[in-house]
């Protein structure tokens, strides 16, 4: 029986060797109409093999977006509108929920941990929000694409580090404790950074307002965020109030009440808050519906653990593959047109970011596994983020054309970066003032654990 999963998920790799073969046979005869399946069908079974394998499984959320892809590539029609409703409309909530669940990960002390390390916070919040969107710029410029695709690569640099880097960097040997306070402070920064470097860098390419996509990402980023940290309190707490039936109820009815209450009063809502309405009903309705579930899950049925932790990652993972077929089917000819040269414009925008990441970091005499740290939280950004204020903020599908495609490209460079890291011993720290403490090291020790 404990092999059974692994030899189902054979089976899918010689179903998806099969269907390969039949995509390949299709384009050798001329019958391209009819590859589509053959091709989305390979990338799912691919998917489902990878998903099962000890090794591989890191890859399968990378193959799964090739699958979507490929989907929206041959099928458009099918990401467009689903029963009249503009599943473009979805992008911005998809966003909420999975900026929910990275703040379901995250507590206070993840951002306290600034006064125990500073220099290198500092460090890599300055190389973060400098190297990313001045590399873009650069590489959109050499590159000549038109100014609302060059703006797009601008936006994926200026935007926050992406939720992956943690577990990139405790699979490269780097300081996990560093990289989730990292991607904390960079995300509280990004309402101010992100328009900044935008306006700074692509202004000229295409109409960017401050103050629009400030209160933009405030409402899509912060408030879930904010909102996942009490529910890490309400989830993880082992205060009496988090484990009795009584306060999760109450708690339960407060949240949906509040979502429900904000949607039917949205007209008669105070200015602040109709800023952020849609930031507050995603945020309330999570947190009743995550007050719900432990109340169900853990003190009814009797089921305690990790279930969030599993449920949450899935989620994120299907709301990004949706969100990067939604794009993709809305810039199929652009793609079509330019998909190679961004391609190869994404790959040396990520590669920049991993190799100043790394080598600045060692000049100024930052240790080993602090570098490794900071690598890896300038190279991936939040490319949901990206795409969502491409669409709803820059008004452009073409704009968001870059973010759908660094974020794929960012999971296998990442997995690729990791794993070679992972094989290669620590060097040792430099007896220099500014690497990392004990104090700094020890809790890098913990939070591996």
């Amino acid at each position: 029986m404990p092999n059974t999963p692994r030899a189902v998920s054979k089976h899918f790799a010689w179903i998806s060797v099969l269907l390969a073969g039949g995509t390949i046979g299709l384009l050798l005869i001329g019958f391209r109409p009819a590859v589509g399946p053959f091709l989305i069908g390979t990338f799912a079974c691919l998917a489902l093999f990878f998903t099962g394998h000890p090794f591989l499984k890191s890859f399968a959320f990378t193959v799964w977006v090739f699958a979507f892809v490929a989907a929206s590539m041959f099928y458009p029609g099918a990401f467009d509108r689903w029963f009249g409703y503009d599943l473009g409309k979805l992008i911005v909530p998809l966003i909420q929920i999975i900026m929910f669940g990275m703040g379901t990960t995250l507590s206070l002390s993840d951002f306290a941990r600034v006064f125990k390390m500073p220099w290198p916070v500092f460090v890599g919040m300055v190389l973060q929000f400098s190297i990313m969107p001045l590399a873009g710029f650069t590489v959109a410029s050499l590159f000549g694409f038109s100014p609302e695709i060059a703006a797009g690569i601008v936006l994926i640099g200026s935007c926050p580090g992406g939720v992956a880097s943690n577990l990139m960097a405790y699979l490269a040997g780097g300081d996990v404790a560093l990289s989730v306070t990292m991607t904390s402070c960079s995300t509280l920064m990004s309402p101010v950074m992100t328009p900044f470097m935008m306006k700074l860098l692509a202004g000229r390419l295409v109409e960017v307002k401050f103050v629009a996509m400030m209160l933009s990402i405030v409402n899509m980023i912060i408030m879930p965020v904010l909102a996942g940290l009490i529910a890490n309190r309400i989830l993880y707490s082992r205060s009496r109030w988090a484990n009795r039936k009584e306060p999760l109820l109450l708690l339960s009815i407060a949240g949906l009440a509040a979502a429900v209450s904000t949607v039917v009063l949205q007209n008669y809502l105070p200015g602040p808050i109709a800023t952020f309405r849609d930031g507050i009903v995603i945020g309330s309705a999570l947190l009743g519906a995550v007050s719900l579930t432990k109340l169900i899950a853990s003190l009814v049925l009797g089921r305690s653990g990790d279930w969030m932790d599993r449920v949450l990652p899935v989620i994120s993972m299907a709301g990004i593959c949706l969100i990067i077929a939604i794009i993709t089917a809305r810039s199929r000819e652009d793609l079509l047109t330019v998909g190679g040269l961004l391609i190869v414009a994404v790959v040396i925008h990520n590669f920049i970011g991993y190799t100043l990441g790394y080598w600045l970091s060692w000049l100024i005499r930052l240790d080993e596994r602090t570098c490794r740290t900071v690598a890896i939280e300038v190279g991936l950004q939040n490319g949901g983020m990206a795409s969502a204020l491409a669409m709803n903020v820059l008004k452009s599908a073409e704009a968001a054309l870059a973010p759908a495609i660094f974020g794929p490209w960012m999971n296998v460079s990442g997995s690729i970066l990791a794993t070679w890291w992972h094989g290669k011993p620590i060097r040792a720290a430099r007896g220099a003032a500014c690497p990392t403490t004990e104090t700094q090291r020890q809790g890098a020790s913990n939070g591996s654990t």
